[in-house]
C-alpha cells in the first residue's frame, strides 16, 4: 500500500505533511511526497527517509522580495504551477492506492486521482478555509478585495474568484486526460467530505451548513532536539525572554524592529527567531532553526505571525502568544483565535505601532493570561497525525 501526499506551500505546510508521512509508515503504508523544490524541503525529507517530488516552483523566492509579489506575478506563477501539477503527479501517483493534498494550491491533485482510478481527500489547516456561514472567506493574496456583504455572498465571490484563475486552464487539462469539466473548481477542489488537521480546541469546525467536515487534529509528533549550547546560555543568563519571530512569513516593514522596541519598554529581555524574512534586530540574540517546543517552554510570551504551527506550539508550550499577521490567507484567523481564547492578543500586522504592541506585551504578561495559556495546553490533542493516517489506510483497504 502506498499514499501520495501533495502539498504546495511554506515549512508550515511542508512539517505536518511529513509528520503525517513518519505516522503512515507505522502503520506499514509507504509514502511519497510532492512538495516545492525548495532545498531545504528535499533535504529535510531526506533525512527523515522520505521519498519526495519536486513539484512547481521553489516557493522562497516568491516570498523573499521586499514587497509582496504583484496580482500579475501571482497569477502567473499559479498558472505555472498547475501546468507543473499535471507535468509531475502523474507520474508520482502512477503506483500509489490514494492521494491527499492539502491546500487549494492543489488544483490538479483531484483531477490526477481520478484519472488514475484512485481515492483523494482534500485537507486544510484551518476552518476558515472551508465555505461556512459562520465565517468569511480567508484573504487571497493578489485578488481584489470584495465589498463587505453577507457570508454567503463573500463566498460565492471567491468561488467566482478561483474559477476566473483556474477554470479554464484546469479543464483544458482535465480534457486531455479525459475527464469531464468542472463548474466550481474550489468546491471541485474541497470535495464534499474535506479533512480539518487544526486541534478541535484551538481551531473547531464551527459546523451547520457546509461540507461534511472530518477533523482529525493537528498533525504534529514531539521534537526531540536539543536546543544549542547558545540558546540554553542565553535562557539560563537572565529572566525568561519574550519571543518574536515571523516564521516563512515576511512582516509589514518595521514590525519586527518594533515589536523588539515595545518587548524592551517593557523591561523585558527579547529573543528574536531569523525566519524567512532574515530578521537581525540591531543588539537581539538571534536564532535560526531550533526547537520551538522546547524553546516556547522557557520564554515568557511568543510574538509571531499567526501561523497554524506556531499558534500550536505555543500553545502546548501553555505560554501566552501576540499574534501580529498580514492580512493574507489563514494568519488573521488564527490570529483572532488567539484573541477569542484570551490566549494573548492580535494586531493587525500593518497597523502595530509600538503603543499597540506595548500594550499587547503588557496583556500577554499578566498573571491571568499567563494562567488561561497554561490551563489550556492540558487540552490541546497529541494524536491528530495518528488519526488522519488511520483513516488514511482504512480508507484504502476499504477501496
Amino acid at each position: 500500500m502506498r499514499v501520495l501526499l501533495a502539498t504546495y506551500g511554506t515549512r508550515g505546510d511542508v512539517g505536518p505533511l511529513a509528520v503525517l508521512a513518519l505516522r503512515l509508515r507505522t502503520l506499514g503504508v509507504d509514502v511519497r511526497l510532492c512538495v516545492p523544490p525548495d532545498e531545504e524541503f528535499v533535504d529535510r525529507l531526506a533525512g527523515l527517509g522520505l521519498p519526495a517530488v519536486p513539484v512547481g516552483p521553489p516557493i522562497r523566492a516568491l516570498t523573499s522580495g521586499s514587497a509582496p509579489p504583484s496580482a500579475a506575478t501571482l497569477a502567473r506563477y499559479r498558472s505555472a504551477l498547475l501546468d507543473a501539477q499535471f507535468d509531475r503527479l502523474p507520474a508520482a501517483a502512477a503506483d500509489c492506492d490514494a492521494l491527499l493534498a492539502v491546500g487549494l494550491a492543489q488544483v490538479g491533485a483531484r483531477s490526477v486521482a481520478e484519472a488514475a482510478g484512485i481515492p483523494y481527500v482534500y485537507a486544510t489547516w484551518a476552518a476558515v478555509n472551508l465555505p461556512s456561514p459562520h465565517h468569511a472567506p480567508p484573504p487571497r493574496p493578489g485578488w481584489p478585495e470584495p465589498e463587505p456583504a453577507d457570508h454567503a455572498t463573500l463566498w460565492a465571490r471567491d468561488a467566482d474568484q478561483v474559477n476566473t484563475q483556474f477554470g479554464a486552464a484546469l479543464n483544458t487539462h482535465r480534457a486531455a486526460l479525459g475527464l469531464a469539466p468542472v463548474s466550481d473548481v474550489r468546491d471541485h477542489v474541497h470535495t464534499d467530505r474535506p479533512w480539518l488537521a487544526a486541534d478541535p480546541t484551538l481551531g473547531p469546525w464551527p459546523g451547520g451548513a457546509g461540507p461534511d467536515v472530518v477533523q482529525t487534529g493537528a498533525w504534529t509528533r514531539p521534537d526531540r532536539r536539543p536546543l544549542p549550547a547558545d540558546v540554553t546560555a542565553f535562557l539560563d543568563d537572565g529572566d525568561p525572554p519574550v519571543y518574536v519571530g515571523f516564521g516563512s512569513a515576511r512582516p509589514a516593514p518595521g514590525v519586527a524592529d518594533r515589536a523588539v522596541e515595545a518587548v524592551r519598554a517593557e523591561g523585558r529581555r527579547v529573543l528574536v527567531s531569523r525566519g524567512w524574512a532574515d530578521l537581525d534586530p540591531a543588539g537581539c540574540f538571534v536564532v535560526g532553526d531550533v526547537n520551538h517546543e522546547r524553546l516556547f517552554a522557557r520564554v515568557a510570551a511568543v510574538v509571531h505571525h499567526g501561523g497554524a504551527g506556531t499558534v500550536l506550539t505555543a500553545a502546548r508550550a501553555g505560554v501566552p502568544q501576540i499574534a501580529v499577521p498580514m492580512p493574507v490567507g489563514d494568519n488573521p484567523y488564527w490570529a483572532g483565535r488567539v484573541a477569542a481564547l484570551r490566549l494573548g492578543a492580535a494586531i493587525d500586522g500593518p497597523a502595530a505601532t509600538v503603543r499597540a504592541l506595548r500594550a499587547a506585551v503588557a496583556s500577554a504578561l499578566t498573571a491571568g493570561t499567563r494562567a488561561r495559556a497554561a490551563a489550556l495546553s492540558a487540552r490541546v490533542r497529541t494524536d491528530g497525525a495518528l488519526v488522519a493516517a488511520a483513516r488514511l489506510r482504512d480508507l484504502v483497504s476499504a477501496g
